[in-house]
């Protein structure tokens, strides 16, 4: 079956194709029409191995723009598929038409507690829906590791399942009632009760089949081969591959709109739908069993399975390799019972207990152990969600998706899993097999020995797949278990399904799709799984000049691929950092997943032309390089490090013509910001004899909107003033007084001398007890957090001293990709700060985003093997403070009575984390709420103009609401205690006196005012 392409589109080029299309595509009524190249390649790959380059991509705003789209289809012979948050494993969500992305179709249009349903609009994100119906005690029964940003549409689309369909059941089994828009105009409105159809509005009209309704023929089909259908499908719960014909049989009450749920979006476009809610018991109890092996994890469950009929919601498996993976990434793995594997039993309800008692004694395992706390439950789950990212990047070469979810009934779950590992053995591909062991759906990412630029090294992929779709039919399996056959699997389903089977399939693709206009290529008619592999595009090696230090073998190309797609990044709302700027637009390229897809592109070169092109350049803008993604991103994509490589290639090696090559360099001029903010320390240091002059100035207007001009400046910001007199200055001045902090004195009554730098009359002094870094931020803006930290831990009767000598970490020029500047200011930094540092005295930084490249930036930039010295040598001011408490040297103050908001930098949280701060805090006395994401500011990014709405829009994702609902309760004459903001980061203080007019402290600011 091929699609009905008029010439007079068909025979053009793509790009003037995609041109007339979105031109009819607006002039139907679509309002966020798109045919870019930046857009084209954000959407050309979902979370699969396959990319297609669509000709134009829509966001419709209402479900009338759906209908808009389908007619243009129609009229134009161009194919339709739907997307939802694009996570799609299948390739099920990409296509070389129109692409429409539906998450803007996000409306919860009722929700009904009594009838325990919710009616939404296909674009409605799984966690929101969550969200929307937990007040009522209920919840949407499956919930797949996406669920943070996955959509209910999607979710139909591909029948997924998730952790707890074991208890709740598949969508499908969760689909009450459904408005669809059929291939072939017609729109339906199914329920358990019975359908109504009508034609489609405009030209979909003349499209309705003449022989009956869409659905009477659907049951028709159906009814004329019960007995097939009775026989060869609904065998078990998992059987998701191809269309699930055993809803249109009568003893099923012929559900059209759950027939059409996991027909990935071939067959009709989901308008609304209204699904199923359950109870969500407020008592849940998690058992982890430990067995010696996954095929010995995967024999057991038959017996649990039994022990608890009906009782268990999860029933899930993984291996020790996983939780490896894991804990190498620097998460935190909560203790598990002795094992190689490890089954996770889930039981909700006032008789959990007894349900868990029974599996256990059931389970035959070797060490079990029950979780009883919230926070270790949700840490281990966070393990599953994460598996799949983390599995693609952990290999010795990268891991890709492909067979992926294949189920078997679980009692064969583990003679299957011993044939299965067998064949990776013999195929000489590793993996890391886990997933639903409950419901015999097994995930695995395997090193599939793809060559980049070479179409022909699919040879193994596509041999593996063939055998492995021959032995799982002798299981009675299911080539998919809850992720839809999509591009990678439809080629195989006649090893899963007999001929009479594969033409009903086809035959209700005609009913519903007679122009095969809805993702062609999918299940009916399917195009080769060996066709548009992304891995084997090809993919120039650009090696790292700049960052020289990093992972994937130098080789740039390589690191943007590590994102696979699976769009961590677009959840609406986060627990951590990542992604500030797309959590402020939701527009896809301000996603680390947009900027890695376009990145990906530039490395090709076909649709995007190198790292110079405007649309990389579009894409990364809004990057507020602030190291999120490199410690949420379950792939580990540092999108701030591949930000500053692309613009110092762009700038200052060359672009795409010679990239690598330092001897031959054709240096660009840069924005006028980059020359200033983003070398603002050196500025700073030239500014610092006359600084209160030059704060002076900038309060007359004229002078100040001259000057945020020159350098790049929004005009809505202030200018940071400079401090009056830097640390080092005060510091010196009051070492040269024979005193530290005036007053100050140690517990015996003496006076605490302030020594000089290393290296000053080091013969004549013993070495301290701590160095003080002064940064360039706190030396020249903030010094009266290094005041604080001298005056805290000298209370203390420790000999605390500040380093004379510069140290300047180059975060300006870092970001701003002037990274042969930074190399050698990093390169100084070693030199001074390494003699401290081997000398086995403590030094500590007090501004978190430079101690943070210090332990990040310095050694991907540095050829010194000292670089790795000072990285480790310098620790956080809580860091420190924390082990001298547990030392018993320091004492903290008593903060009972004040609640904390702080706002923990973007680039501590990421890198160091920020588990020190809080467990002093907590230690101290004191409520802390540490607000999640980034202040927006992120140094030169919210001060450059063009930026400045989207810096407030971050901030008013999480900081600045935190701050006004502290100052709510604070407000109340009844209110106890007092609220501070606790601020460490330069520019987490100055946005919130910016837009808050709140004066936040550093953590050594509170400690010294409260001793």
């Amino acid at each position: 079956m091929t699609s009905t392409v008029p010439p007079a589109i068909g025979e053009r080029p793509a790009q003037d194709a995609g041109r007339e299309i979105a031109q009819q595509l607006r002039g139907a009524g679509v309002s966020r029409v798109d045919d870019s190249a930046l857009a084209r390649g954000m959407y050309s790959s979902d979370a699969s191995l396959y990319r297609v380059v669509p000709q134009v991509v829509t966001r419709p705003q209402h479900v009338d723009e759906l209908h808009a789209v389908h007619e243009v289809s129609r009229s134009t012979g161009v194919p339709v598929t739907l997307r939802g948050a694009g996570t799609s494993i299948a390739g099920n969500a990409v296509g070389a038409g129109i692409v429409v992305d539906t998450r803007d179709l996000d409306r919860i249009l009722e929700i009904d507690p009594e009838a325990r349903t919710a009616r939404v609009e296909p674009g409605v994100i799984h966690a929101v829906l969550q969200r929307a119906v937990s007040p009522h005690g209920l919840r949407f029964g499956p919930d797949p590791s996406t669920h943070t940003r996955c959509t209910i549409g999607g979710m139909m689309g591909n029948n997924a399942c998730g952790s707890r369909a074991l208890g709740y059941g598949r969508t499908a089994d969760n689909v009450e009632a459904a408005t669809v828009l059929f291939g072939n105009g017609e729109v339906g409105s199914f329920h358990a009760g019975g359908s109504t159809t009508t034609a489609g509005r405009g030209a979909g009209r003349a499209a309705v089949a003449s022989t009956g309704s869409t659905a009477e023929q659907l049951l028709r089909l159906a009814e004329t081969n019960l007995g097939h259908v009775r026989t060869h499908f609904g065998r078990f719960d998992r059987q998701v591959s191809g269309y699930s014909l055993e809803h249109l049989l009568p003893e099923n009450q012929g559900r059209v709109d759950r027939f059409l749920v996991g027909t990935e979006g071939t067959l009709g476009t989901v308008l609304e739908a209204t699904v199923n809610l359950v109870a969500d018991h407020p008592r849940r109890l998690l058992m982890v069993l430990g067995y010696h092996s996954v095929a010995e994890a995967a024999d057991a469950v038959p017996q649990l399975l039994a022990a608890a009929p009906g009782r268990l919601i999860a029933c899930e498996g993984m291996d020790s390799r996983l939780v490896a993976l894991v804990r190498g990434a620097g998460k935190q793995v909560p203790p598990l019972p002795d094992g190689e594997s490890w089954l996770f039993v889930e039981a909700a309800g006032d008789d959990a207990d007894d349900v868990i008692a029974t599996v256990r004694a059931a389970s035959g395992c070797v060490d079990s152990g029950l979780v009883d706390d919230a926070a270790q439950a949700a840490a281990l789950w966070r393990i599953r969600e994460d598996g799949a990212g983390l599995a693609g990047v952990s290999l010795a070469t990268p891991a890709h998706s492909g067979w992926e979810d294949a189920a078997v009934p679980p009692e064969h779950l583990g003679a299957w899993m011993r044939e299965f590992e067998e064949l990776l053995v013999d195929f000489g591909l590793q993996g890391y097999p886990y997933g639903h062991f409950g419901d015999g759906c097994i995930h695995c990412r395997i090193d599939f020995p793809f060559a980049h630029g070479d179409p022909g090294s699919t040879g193994v992929f596509a041999e593996f797949l063939r055998t492995c779709a021959e032995r799982l039919a002798v299981y009675g399996g299911s080539l998919s278990g809850e992720h839809g056959d999509g591009r990678v699997r439809s080629e195989l389903l006649p090893y899963m399904y007999d001929e009479t089977s594969m033409d009903l399939f086809a035959r209700a693709k005609r009913i519903c799709d007679p122009q095969n206009l809805l993702n062609p290529g999918i299940i009916t008619d399917p195009a080769p799984h060996t066709a548009d592999l992304r891995p084997t595009q090809a993919t120039r090696g650009l090696p790292w000049p700049g960052l020289r230090h990093t992972h994937d073998d130098g080789d740039f190309g390589a690191a943007v691929h590590r994102c696979s797609g699976v769009g961590k990044c677009v959840a609406p709302s986060t627990s951590g950092v990542m992604c500030p700027s797309y959590l402020a637009t939701k527009e896809e390229k301000d996603s680390t997943r947009g900027r890695g897809r376009i990145l990906q592109e530039a490395m090709d070169g076909t649709l995007v032309k190198g790292l110079s092109d405007p649309a990389v350049h579009e894409a990364l803008d809004l990057c507020l390089s602030c190291k999120g993604c490199a410690s949420d991103c379950p792939a580990g994509v540092d999108m701030a490090a591949y930000k500053s490589e692309a613009l110092y290639q762009t700038y200052d090696v060359g672009g795409s013509e010679g990239a690598g090559e330092r001897g031959r360099r054709r240096r660009r001029l840069r924005p006028r910001s980059h020359y200033l903010l983003g070398r603002m320390p050196f500025w700073a240091r030239l500014a610092a004899p006359v600084a209160p002059l030059v704060n002076t100035m900038m309060k007359v207007p004229p002078l100040a909107a001259a000057a945020k001009w020159t350098a790049g400046i929004d005009p809505r910001r202030s200018v940071p003033a400079f401090a009056r007199r830097t640390l080092r200055r005060t510091a010196a001045r009051q070492d040269r007084a024979g005193s530290a902090v005036p007053g100050e004195s140690d517990p015996n009554g003496s006076r605490v001398e302030l020594g000089a730098s290393a290296g000053q009359s080091a013969g004549a002094r013993p070495q301290p007890d701590v160095w003080v870094w002064a940064d360039s931020f706190t030396d020249h803006f903030f010094p009266q957090s290094g005041l604080a930290a001298l005056e805290f831990l000298r209370g203390q009767g420790l000999d605390v001293r500040l380093l004379q000598r510069r140290a300047c970490c180059a975060l300006p020029w870092i970001t701003t990709g002037q990274l042969d500047q930074a190399r050698r200011l990093l390169d100084g930094a070693v030199d001074a700060l390494l003699e401290p540092v081997e000398s086995g005295v403590p030094v500590i930084g007090l501004e978190p985003s430079c101690t943070a490249t210090l332990r990040s930036d310095l050694v991907q930039l540095s050829d010194r093997p000292e670089a790795q010295t000072v990285a480790d040598g310098v620790l956080t001011f809580a860091e420190l403070t924390h082990r001298l408490v547990d030392e018993g040297k320091v004492r903290l103050p008593d903060l009972s009575g004040v609640r904390v908001v702080a706002q923990p930098h973007c680039h501590q949280r990421a890198v160091i984390g920020w588990q020190a701060d809080q467990a002093l805090l907590e230690l101290a006395g004191a409520e802390v709420t540490a607000v999640p994401g980034c202040c927006g500011l992120a140094g030169n990014f919210g001060v450059e103009a063009g930026h400045y709405e989207v810096s407030v829009a971050v901030a008013e994702t999480n900081l600045l609401p935190a701050v006004r609902r502290a100052a709510e309760e604070q407000d109340p004459p009844e209110a106890t205690g007092e609220t501070v903001v606790l601020a460490d980061g330069m520019s987490c203080r100055i946005q919130l006196d910016d837009l808050a007019d709140v004066e936040a402290i550093h953590l050594a600011e509170l400690l010294a005012e409260r001793s």
